[in-house]
Order: structure tokens, then sequence, then C-alpha cells
């Protein structure tokens, strides 16, 4: 099966090949051909089985050769690294066929997003919020769309961008080409797809099931021990990029400051970092000036780097859907990657659970125990000073020199 079966035109294939895309992924197989004929499609599948492309080559075969100055594509993301990743993709596939499309997003300026769209652009990819924004400043004309396209639809529920959603919804054409595509199908996503499809075509690619070219390690630990165990991990030779998850904005920031300290080529992707600094996290990352991203799960769905070598799950996720999110940025294009877990007291339940989702027990090791501390034996008093009066102790919240990176550690 190749391309060929699509009959792109040749300015599309010409960035297919550009591409180095030679055959379809499964997903691509099965839903560029509804899109094509223009029918809504419903569309559950991981991530990393190449679903982007899924959209994006047959939005710009039916959107090529008819520019005008108001948007005819829309494309909905939950975060502002999904939304570049996919604008890249537009730009990469669509190199050559004279189509204009631009990334909207927030924690930058309005003024050159506002800029952009009055010189006119074909196909947007947007944040709910930040779109909404420019929809109520009138800054941008969505009486044109022909395709709307909810990507990642899950997660954007789960960030409550719902309300949004429905109100940029409602200011586009009732006659639209809808697809929407989602990992897994919760209530409200269901409600929401039955309200905007219309006769979809429904397209399932092993949504929940973990890429077969990872293989799968757990560490079995206390939680003392995680820090010490990474470093030795990442000491290794073969952990060339690695991206380590962890629960917390805090706990991202904190370990990736801790493993910088230790010699390590490390930063952090996480909620509190500005626009330009999520950028140089990514474009770092990317480019091999760091090799380990610590990175909360606002990163699972969002990045798109080819060759990592290995996912760390530093914390437990709290869902199979989101350890399958994770452990999917290694073993892409047709790739092999490692996946290790971090299972400590406490994490047997969700453990048992991950292993029954890939039919088999992980590789069990142990992790690197941090060695104790003796504990000082009690004298008893000193027959000198046992009639002096004692100084009270100060409290840990009292004393200058509490270690907090020995704190961290044991987070």
């Amino acid at each position: 099966m190749s391309f060929k079966m699509f009959n792109f035109n040749s300015n599309i294939v010409k960035g297919i090949a550009a591409c180095g895309y030679t055959e379809p992924t499964p997903i691509q197989a099965q839903a560029i051909a509804p899109v094509l004929e223009g029918r809504d499609v419903l569309g559950l599948a991981q991530t990393g089985t190449g679903k982007t492309a899924a959209f994006v080559l047959p939005m710009l075969e039916r959107l090529a050769g008819k520019p005008q100055r108001n948007p005819r594509g829309l494309i909905m993301a939950p975060t502002r690294e999904l939304a570049e990743q996919i604008y890249e993709n537009i730009l990469s596939l669509g190199a050559h066929t004279g189509l204009k499309s631009m990334a909207i997003y927030g924690g930058v300026g309005k003024a050159p997003q506002v800029k952009t769209l009055q010189q006119g652009v074909d196909l947007i990819v947007a944040c709910p919020g930040r779109l909404l924004d420019l929809l109520n400043d009138r800054a941008v004309n969505l009486s044109g769309i022909e395709t709307l396209v909810l990507d990642e639809a899950d997660q954007m529920l789960d960030m409550g961008f719902f309300p949004d959603i429905k109100r940029i919804i409602a200011k586009l054409p009732q006659s639209r080409q809808s697809l929407v595509f989602s990992a897994t199908m919760p209530k409200e996503i269901d409600t929401l797809t039955r309200k905007i499809l219309d006769n979809p075509a429904r397209v399932r690619v092993n949504h929940v099931a973990p890429l077969a070219a990872i293989s799968h390690t757990r560490f079995n630990l206390g939680k003392q021990d995680r820090t010490a165990t990474l470093k030795q991990l990442l000491g290794e030779q073969s952990m060339t990029t690695t991206l380590v998850f962890t629960r917390t904005k805090y706990k991202a920031k904190g370990l990736a400051a801790q493993l910088k300290k230790a010699g390590f080529k490390a930063t952090s992707l996480q909620g509190n970092l500005s626009q330009a600094q999520r950028k140089k996290a990514m474009d770092g990352f990317r480019s091999g000036a760091f090799t380990i991203l610590v990175a909360t799960d606002i990163a699972a769905r969002g990045i798109d780097v080819s060759g990592i070598s290995h996912v760390i799950n530093y914390d437990l996720p709290d869902t199979l859907e989101t350890y399958t999110h994770r452990t999917g940025r290694t073993g892409r294009a047709d790739c092999t990657g490692q996946a290790y877990t971090f299972v400590c007291p406490g994490d047997e339940k969700m453990a048992a659970r991950i292993e029954k989702q890939l039919g088999q027990p992980m590789t069990a090791k142990r992790g690197v125990a941090v060695p104790q501390a003796a504990p000082v034996s009690n004298p008893g008093p000193n027959p000198r000073t046992a009639t002096r009066r004692s100084r009270p102790q100060r409290s840990a919240s009292n004393n200058r020199s509490f270690n907090w990176s020995q704190s961290m550690a044991a987070s």
C-alpha cells in the first residue's frame, strides 16, 4: 500500500516525498479516503500512529488551488506544543501548495497574530482560549470554515476547554465537514460528537494498546530511591534522548534542576514556563542541546521528537491511557524504544493494570537503594552537663541548614 492510492495532486506528493513518507500508517489508510470524500470522521487512535497526517493531507488536498482571504480550515488542539507540531506538519506537507497557515495560542502577544490574519490565511491551528479571545475582539472571521478538526478531544475536555469550543463552533457555518480525533471516548466526547458529526466514518486503531515497538521495564523501589536510580540510568550510554515524566510541574522543575546540577544536559517542560521558555526547552531537546526533558503530562501528546530512546515514568500515571500516551513518545516511525516505570509502595494496583493491558509482566529490576545514615546511639547523660539546663531543639522549619535538595530527592 502506498500514498499513490489517494491520487493526491503533484504538489502534495512533493511534500509527502520530502517528509520521507513511503506508505500510510493504519490510521492514515483508514481516515484519508473518507476525509477526501468530504465525510465527517470520528477517529480513535493513540499517539504515535500518524493521525496528524491523516487529517492534514486530505485537508491540504481539498483546500489547494482555491486560496481565499479568510480561513477555510480550522484545527483545534489542547496545548501550544501540539498546535506547533501540527503547524510544522502543515508547513512541511503543504510546502508546495501555496496555502498559507498559522498557529494561534496564548502566552505570546496578540498583535503579530492579528497582523497575520489580516494578511490572509487558509488554515489555522489554534488553542481554544486564544482563538476565542480573537473572536471576541473581531480579529478573526470563521464564516468561511469548510473543515473543522478537533484533535486530542479528550485532553481538551480534561483541560476544561469545552465551553470555549462550544462557543467557537457556534460561530462556524452549519454546513461544513467536521473531524474529531481522540484517544478515549468519555461520555462528554460521545455527546459532543453526536451533536457536531453527521453520519461519520468511524476509524479505530489500537487506541489504548501500547505500541509493539516499545519494551517495558519496571523498577521496584522506594520513593526515596527514585532520584538515585534515575541518575544511574541516565549515565548509561544507551540513554541518548530521554523523556522523564513527573506528576506535578513543581517536581518537574526541581528534578530537572537536580539533574542539571549533577552534570546532565537536562531541562523541564511544565505549565509555569512562558511560551519563550517552553520553545527554548523544546528546541533544545530537538537539537540535542538537552538530552533529558523532564515534563508533566502537558507534554504527553504534544511532543514530536524523532529518536527518543527512553521514556521514564518517575511518577506512575493515573490512567492506562496516559501510560500509553507517555510511552508512545518513543518507538515511533518504525524505531524501537524503552519505557522504564518506577513502581513504589502504593503503586502496585496501577502497575498490575498496566501489565494486564500489555498482556505480560514488565521486565522487573530493582532500583538503587540510597544508603541510610546509621542511627546515633544514646550514651546517656554526661555527668558533667547533666545538671545544666538543656537548650530546646530547633524544628526543621527553623533550621537554616535544612537541605532542600535532599527534600526534593525524597519526594
